[in-house]
C-alpha cells in the first residue's frame, strides 16, 4: 500500500469518483465549536457562541464540503448545538443530538480561570488514568466518545459531521490513529476540524481551522 502522504497527493479533495483507481471516499468530519461567550456565572455546558464564533461558523459554511454533508450529529452542549444548527440550516438537514459526545466532565471544579484550566488540562492528558481534581479521566472520556459514535466510524453512503469539543475530539482522533493520549495532538484553539476517510480508515488531516477550505 502507498504511504498515506502519497495517497493523499494522488487523490485531490474533490476526487470522489475513484478516477485514480481508488474507491470513492466516505468522509467523517469532527468539528469543534468556535469561540464562546465566557460567563463564570453560567455552567460551561450552557455557554453560547460569541459574535466572533458565529462569524467563524458563517465562514466555514463557504467550504465546498458543506454541500456533501448527509448526516449531522451534535453534542448536547449549547455551543455545539448552536454550531450544528447553523450547519444544518445551510445543508438542509436535521441535527441528531447525542449527549454522550459532550466534552470532558469538569463539573467537579466548575469554571476556573484560564491559567488554572490549562494546568488541569495538562494533567488530564499527561495522566490519562488519573482524575485532575475530580475531572473525568482521559481514559474514561475516550471510551465514552468512542462508544457514542461507534456506528458513525464505519463506511457509509453519505458524509457525516460530528460537532463537538476539543478534548474529546482529540481523544477520538487518537483512538482512530492508534496513538497514545498526549496533549501534543490537541486542537490549537476552538473552531477546528479533522477528517477521516471511513472507506480506507485513513485520517486525511489533523486539526485545521474551520474557515480553511480542504478535504
Amino acid at each position: 500500500m502507498l504511504p498515506e502522504r502519497q495517497i493523499l497527493e494522488l487523490c485531490s479533495p474533490d476526487d470522489r469518483t475513484g478516477r485514480y483507481g481508488f474507491a470513492a471516499m466516505s468522509l467523517l468530519r469532527y468539528v469543534t465549536h468556535p469561540n464562546v461567550e465566557i460567563d463564570p456565572h453560567v455552567a460551561v455546558t450552557d455557554w453560547s457562541l460569541s459574535d466572533v464564533g458565529r462569524r467563524r461558523v458563517k465562514a466555514m459554511l463557504r467550504n465546498p464540503w458543506i454541500a456533501d454533508i448527509g448526516q449531522l450529529v451534535s453534542s448536547g452542549e449549547t455551543k455545539a448545538r448552536e454550531t450544528a444548527a447553523m450547519l444544518a440550516e445551510s445543508a438542509g438537514l436535521a441535527v441528531e443530538v447525542r449527549p454522550n459526545t459532550g466534552e470532558t466532565d469538569r463539573s467537579a471544579t466548575g469554571f476556573v480561570p484560564h491559567e488554572r484550566h490549562e494546568q488541569l488540562a495538562d494533567r488530564f492528558f499527561a495522566a490519562p488514568a488519573d482524575s485532575a481534581e475530580g475531572w473525568e479521566t482521559a481514559n474514561a472520556a475516550q471510551r465514552r466518545i468512542v462508544d457514542a459514535v461507534a456506528d458513525l466510524l464505519v463506511d457509509a453512503a453519505h458524509d457525516t459531521v460530528i460537532v463537538g469539543h476539543g478534548a474529546v475530539g482529540t481523544l477520538l482522533m487518537l483512538h482512530l490513529t492508534g496513538e497514545p493520549i498526549d496533549r501534543a495532538h490537541d486542537q490549537p484553539g476552538q473552531g477546528h476540524y479533522w477528517t477521516l476517510d471511513r472507506t480506507s480508515g485513513l485520517l486525511l488531516h489533523r486539526w485545521r481551522a474551520v474557515e480553511g477550505d480542504g478535504p
